[in-house]
């Protein structure tokens, strides 16, 4: 849920182990139960839901689990009430990190955050000491079949996006956040495969780390933020991030 490209956390996420996918589950389901009380549990009529119900499937959340969270969230059993908090900081060598939560206790959350913090060489700022450094973007991933370049320049400019960019395996696109949903299902409509799309926080530059005991700290700050429930995203300006090849 964060990093320089959004498709290499995918691929984490893709072949992380059972627990570590449990927690990706649990993470959409609050994201899903929050906006079915906002816009109702009718796909059709919430762009939002239709947003994330694409994210879930594409991160092998089964069609039963996503029906039982949607009806739970609209019926008066879901007593989970869940408050967006979005903290900011640095992490080890002055690598700036926006954390985003859905919390139903926002006192527990703010602990747990700080306490990452300052357990791996970072400190939690105040609303708005890293933010100004990034632009929030719309990024809608798909699957590239050995694609031609011109028709999909064609297409991804047809469908309302900013640019593209193609690498082997999936094409990358960009374009206003409030035009994710109309993007994506756009190019759903085009017979392309989506793989993920969302809003997102794209750093303007990014921080280095030499020292290998910063690098050892950054990730396992990354990594306890991440393992977090109340968690959802965690952006940040990392240049050198360590990839796992894990598939």
């Amino acid at each position: 849920m964060s990093g320089h490209s959004k498709w290499e956390n995918i691929k984490r996420k893709k072949g992380a182990t059972d627990a570590a996918r449990a927690k990706v589950f649990t993470k959409i389901g609050r994201e899903i139960a929050v906006v079915v009380k906002m816009g109702g549990p009718d796909p059709a009529g919430n762009a939002k839901l239709r947003d994330l119900i694409a994210k879930a499937k594409a991160n092998n959340v089964p069609n039963d689990n996503i029906d039982r969270i949607i009806k739970k969230a609209a019926g008066d059993g879901d007593k989970n009430n869940y408050e967006s908090m979005v903290y900011e900081g640095y992490g080890p060598c002055g690598v700036a990190v926006i954390v985003e939560c859905l919390t139903d206790n926002k006192n527990r959350t703010a602990a747990d955050v700080r306490h990452y913090f300052d357990k791996f060489g970072g400190n939690m700022g105040s609303t708005g000491c890293v933010s100004y450094m990034f632009s929030d973007v719309g990024t809608v991933v798909i699957e590239n079949n050995g694609a031609d370049e011109d028709k999909v320049m064609e297409d991804v400019f047809e469908a309302g996006a900013d640019d593209f960019n193609m690498d082997d395996d999936v094409i990358e696109i960009s374009c206003a956040p409030n035009s994710v949903s109309a993007v994506r299902e756009a190019l759903e409509g085009m017979g392309y495969k989506v793989l993920s799309a969302e809003a997102e926080k794209i750093p303007a530059n990014y921080t280095t780390i030499e020292d290998e005991d910063a690098i050892k700290k950054m990730g396992l700050l990354l990594e306890n933020l991440e393992d977090n429930d109340d968690v959802q995203n965690v952006y940040h300006n990392w240049e050198n991030m360590p990839v796992d090849e894990e598939e």
